[in-house]
């Protein structure tokens, strides 16, 4: 039932990771049926999206990002209404795929279900299901079961909703062809530069013209209102310190997920990849000629194998390494890879293993046996997450308390700061609308909703808390103003030097653009007698490792060399530049690989109109209604 998706998985993935969210499931049923009528943020056919839904992909899509992006991860990313209104229309995208899906009858069965979940390798153990490890892993992840299969249900649905979409994906060999040899096309080019710098001299101000423009431009001189703000952070990590566990609550957690914490075997791999130069069978069998012969050489002296990985493995990752592929559990790999590795003896070098990359010499080299983590090595983890789980519980009370102090005592911020143990932080001067650089530096304070408290009349004249601003995932913060200081305008002596500055630069760069023009305009008429530097070569593929700015090479690449030479100019950062193309060349041959690759993302492209096409259509047959009142007042 599920060969298209197993066959166009690259095609399927695309579609997926273009809904970008992950799937608020509940159910099919409540899907289908009506959830919290007047309540509900958006509905779609005679469906709804519940706050609740909407909410859980939120949380959702900030574990994705706090994943991916590590320490970079910052929970205010979350709190703009750009973000909140992209993930309510993801939401919607993934609402009308489903209906359609239902609409089609696209189904999936429970025998279907079942051999597709004991067919995945983390749920497996010696290459066979195991049901112990699959309720171990979805207790870990916090799911059921019963939640489990309905999601992955409702997405092997939509798998087979998008693979069918995404196998009219086609891009034909010739259109590929065309598009590298376009990209690998080389232009010879040489430059010639007009500084502004040498028209500084003749782009004098006078003082009535600095004052004109200051008059004129006022708004670009006013120092902004600004205000020093004292706040406090109520968070799961807050309440953290103030919990106690117990070494029985350690205990029963050890004995209770004592599978969480096993280690599987592992084991460290070296490979020599040898992979097909050409298309079909004689390209195939080439390589496997090959790949024998590099075998024989591994075998009749075994210290040679990272000397030969080195020599002839096409792995990026690790021919330089001396093919070594590092420590890895079973379900790791694909799987004759995975199946031949972990039926080998140490320093055993096998037959050939073939899998879609081409064909691998593989030795063994270390062995890793599957052990059970003691209490002792991860009795940390457990008393952490034990501590979470009870802050967890105690936020939603601690949170209504912390709200209620810094409104009903509402001169100061310390009764909540008694209450819960919490530290009192000071800002430094904040202008009001801050730039992306000033509000890096805000910590807790970089939240819209926050900062337009802290600027309202009640906080500045009255010297009052904010209410508490819901800041990010179980966050809570409010601040009080300490001194404020209203907006004004900077004299004009203070900014006459920067502004003749400013006018002075200009007039220069427009003097160098109108030198250049000029002389390519001569140069167009054929009148060439620039000194022009050296030439260099520039192509689309090798654009990241030029020299020259990307505004020339996007004029460069761009221009008609139908007719050579081909001149262009360029508005630089410090002047203007004339570049003379002499000689275009394309490639002769075509590289296999390179041609692969760009079939495939060409053909992504191609699937992502498609979709955006199909998703157009079905926005146009199903009646979709969003409550923008009630999603304006979540951003707030």
């Amino acid at each position: 039932m599920f060969d298209a998706v197993r066959n166009n998985k690259r095609i399927v993935q695309i579609f997926l990771a273009l809904i970008t969210l992950p799937f608020a499931f509940w159910g099919i049923d409540s899907y289908m049926s009506g959830m919290g009528a007047g309540a509900d943020l958006a509905s779609v056919g005679d469906t709804r999206i519940s706050v609740p839904q909407f909410e859980q992909a939120l949380r959702e899509r900030q574990d994705q990002l706090r994943q991916s992006l590590g320490e970079a991860f910052k929970p205010e990313m979350m709190n703009s209404p750009e973000v909140r209104r992209g993930i309510l229309e993801g939401l919607i995208d993934q609402r009308l795929l489903l209906l359609e899906a239902f609409d089609q009858r696209l189904t999936t069965s429970v025998p279907a279900l079942q051999q597709f979940i004991a067919g995945m390798p983390v749920f497996q153990e010696n290459g066979k299901f195991s049901d112990s490890r699959y309720q171990a892993i979805l207790r870990a992840q916090g799911m059921s079961p019963e939640q489990f299969e309905a999601r992955l249900r409702q997405d092997l649905m939509l798998q087979q909703l998008t693979g069918t979409i995404g196998n009219s994906a086609f891009v034909s060999r010739t259109q590929a062809e065309s598009m590298l040899r376009i990209q690998a096309e080389k232009r010879e080019v040489g430059k010639f530069e007009i500084a502004a710098a040498s028209f500084a001299e003749q782009a004098q101000v006078t003082p009535e013209e600095a004052r004109r423009f200051y008059d004129e431009n006022a708004k670009r001189f006013e120092v902004p209102e600004q205000v020093r703000a004292e706040y406090l952070v109520l968070s799961l990590d807050a309440l953290m310190p103030g919990i106690e566990v117990s070494d029985t609550e350690i205990q029963s957690w050890y004995d209770d997920h004592r599978n969480d914490y096993g280690i599987p075997e592992e084991r460290r791999a070296s490979h020599i990849l040898i992979v097909p130069d050409g298309e079909g069978e004689a390209g195939k069998e080439k390589a496997k000629a090959r790949a024998e012969e590099v075998l024989r050489e591994a075998r009749r002296d075994p210290s040679r194998f990272a000397e030969l990985a080195r020599q002839y493995s096409r792995d990026p990752g690790s021919a330089e390494k001396g093919g070594d592929l590092g420590f890895f559990a079973r379900g790791m790999m694909v799987k004759p890879f995975d199946d031949a590795v972990f039926a080998l003896k140490d320093g055993e070098i096998p037959d050939l293993v073939e899998t879609d990359y081409g064909y691998h010499i593989i030795r063994l080299d270390d062995i890793r046996e599957a052990r059970e983590r003691p209490l002792a090595e991860v009795r940390g983890e457990i008393e952490g997450e034990l501590k979470r789980q009870a802050a967890s519980r105690q936020f939603a009370e601690a949170a209504e308390t912390f709200q209620n102090l810094v409104y009903e005592q509402s001169d100061s911020l310390q009764p909540a700061a008694d209450r819960f143990k919490l530290k009192i932080e000071q800002s430094d001067w904040i202008p009001r609308n801050p730039d992306s650089q000033t509000r890096d530096a805000l910590g807790a304070l970089d939240n819209d909703s926050l900062l337009s408290r802290l600027f309202s009349e009640d906080a500045v004249k009255e010297k009052r808390n904010t209410e508490a601003v819901e800041t990010a995932m179980n966050t809570l913060a409010a601040a009080r103003v300490l001194e404020h200081r209203p907006a004004e305008l900077r004299p004009f002596e203070a900014v006459e030097a920067e502004i003749e500055q400013r006018l002075k630069s200009e007039r220069a760069m427009k003097q160098a653009r109108d030198a250049g023009e000029a002389r390519l305009a001569e140069l167009m008429k054929g009148e060439d007698s620039i000194q022009w530097q050296p030439a260099q070569e520039v192509s689309r593929m090798d654009a990241a490792q030029s020299s020259l700015p990307e505004a020339a090479l996007r004029a460069i690449l761009k221009a008609d060399a139908r007719k050579l030479p081909a001149y262009v100019g360029v508005d630089l950062d410090d002047g203007y530049a004339l570049f003379r193309i002499t000689r275009v060349e394309q490639p002769k041959d075509i590289d296999e690989s390179q041609l692969k690759a760009l079939e495939r993302g060409y053909a992504g492209l191609v699937a992502r109109e498609d979709l955006s096409a199909y998703l157009s259509s079905l926005r146009a047959r199903y009646k979709i209604d969003v409550n923008t009142a009630l999603l304006e007042n979540r951003d707030r």
